[in-house]
This record gives C-alpha cells, structure tokens and sequence, in this order.
C-alpha cells in the first residue's frame, strides 16, 4: 500500500496497476505507522519516473509513505518544476520532524562524469554520511549504486562499450536476507555506460568490505553490499519495463553514439518483460528487512 497526497498524478495508473492507494490524511487516522522510505529522484524528467519505483514498492505489504527527495543543488532542467516544487522536500525537510526509515537513490545521466565533477557530489556526499548513521538501509540503483560504492572509497570505470539489455543472473547468496529468496537464475536490465570491475569487487570483498551477491554474464556483478548491512548496490535496473529499453537506444541512436549497440536478449519490436518477478521479490525483500531492523 502507497500513502500518497489527495490528487496524486499518478493515482489512476497506480490503481489500474493494482497498487493500492491511501490519501495522506485516512492513512495518519488508521493505527499503523507507514514506513517512511525516502527516494532521492535525480532521473531526467524526475516526475514521469515515479511510477517506476512506486510500482514496486506498492507490491509490499506494508504501509509504504514516499518522500520525494530533490537536491539542492541540481537544476532538474527537464523537470516539471511546479511538481518538484508542491511534491519535493530537500533532505534537510525529510528529516527534520521524523526520520527516514530507508533511502532510495536513483539512477542519472552522469556515469561518464567523475565523481568530482558532479555538480551535487558534495551534497551528496553528506547524505550519504547522514545515511549511513542513521537510516537503516539505503539502495542506489544503477549510478546510484556506482555512488554508494564511491563513498565507501571503491572506483567505477567507464565501458568501451555500453552494457545494455537484459542479462541472465545468478544469486550468489542463498541464506541472504534481501537476495536469498529470489530465483537461483534470474533476469534483469541494465542500461550503463559504466561500472566496477570483478576484480576490484573480489578484491574488496576479500578485505571484508563488501557482501557479493549476484552476478552477470556481460553485466558483471549485479548486487553487493556493505558489511555492516547500510548500503545496498544493485548495477541493474530492475525498476524499468521494457518500453524504457527501446526509449534509451531510440535516444542513443539520435546522438549517433558509436558505443552502444542494440540491447541484448530483448525484442526491439516485441519486448517481453522477463525480470518482473525478480523486481518485485527484491523490493520486497528489501521493505521487510527494513521493517523488521526498524521495528524489533
């Protein structure tokens, strides 16, 4: 169940999605406390992304309240910033009358910039520290998965060639909280022009630094996490449907990028979403870790 505000522009497709609703106001009369989830949305046109995630989540059975979280210090040129403006808090506003019981960090269109060069890098940099402290599990997904993993001081490389489409993978970790129910063989998207290599995640593995816990043919190791349990990395986008696919190599092939080809294991004129089970085991997983950290 989604707690979201009265006239919610994306109430009716949540709804005919099977996601059950609840306005704000009837959710704070019913006895139960919503797990307050923060989604840090720095995806291009932020608004039409938040089904994508809200989707999932909502397949949870627990009473789940997003807080749209906007930076400080990105511009969101290419989105509608009447919606940013009545939809989004900054950090500082999330968490300043309640706490934030986990964090979503999205993807964004800045894996070929270094780090330093991002211009909300440092900003982010001090959630993340907040994060880390204080909320009992942030997930980046794709970039953000590439972000957390640089604030634990582990570097992405950038790809010759774009990793793109739906890959195989296979949980490494069959007793894991979060990972350790999914399908032993499953499948999930990935659109990334960069990444970390095996080797350098083995090697931070053998420090003790990090849990493997999925891996890809072609698309390397999906998901890891922190040891202490904080931060959770998933490379993929297991978030998307398949239309998303087509629309980035449509987008790609208009700026005449030589380094992507066409993605792989999808049908460009009849695209089949095949990592649906997988979205929605993982996401739920992930709500009732949290739940069950926060709550006993």
């Amino acid at each position: 169940m989604i707690v979201i505000p009265k006239d919610y522009h994306i109430k009716e497709a949540l709804e005919n999605s099977r996601i059950l609703c609840i306005d704000k106001d009837k959710a704070l009369k019913e006895d139960i406390r919503a797990l307050r989830i923060g989604i840090l949305n720095i995806m291009p046109k932020a608004e039409t992304y938040e089904f994508s995630i809200l989707h999932p989540l909502g397949k949870s059975v627990m009473q789940i309240e997003p807080i749209w979280i906007r930076l400080k210090t990105h511009n969101y040129l290419s989105s509608d910033q009447d919606h940013l403006k009545n939809a989004y808090v900054t950090f500082e506003e999330a968490i300043k009358y309640d706490h934030l019981d986990g964090l979503i960090l999205t993807g964004a269109p800045v894996e070929e910039i270094p780090f330093k060069e991002v211009s909300y890098w440092e900003e982010m940099k001090r959630i993340l520290k907040y994060a880390r402290n204080n909320i009992a599990s942030t997930l980046g997904m794709c970039w953000g998965g590439l972000a957390l993993a640089k604030f634990l001081g582990i570097e992405k490389i950038q790809f010759e060639q774009k990793v793109f489409g739906v890959y195989e993978t296979r949980s490494l970790d069959p007793h894991h909280r979060i990972t350790g129910d999914m399908d032993d063989i499953f499948f999930c998207p990935h659109s990334s022009h960069s990444g970390i290599s095996d080797e350098v995640l083995e090697l931070e593995r053998d420090k003790g630094k990090i849990i493997l816990l999925a891996y890809a043919e072609g698309a390397g190791y999906t998901i890891f996490e922190s040891v202490d349990h904080r931060f959770i990395m998933h490379l993929g986008h297991p978030e998307y449907e398949p239309g998303r696919l087509i629309e980035e190599y449509q987008r790609d092939q208009k700026k005449g990028r030589k380094d992507v080809s066409p993605p792989v294991n999808i049908d460009l004129q009849h695209p089949l979403n095949r990592w649906r089970g997988h979205r929605s085991e993982f996401f739920s997983q992930w709500i009732k870790y949290i739940h069950e950290t926060t709550s006993f």
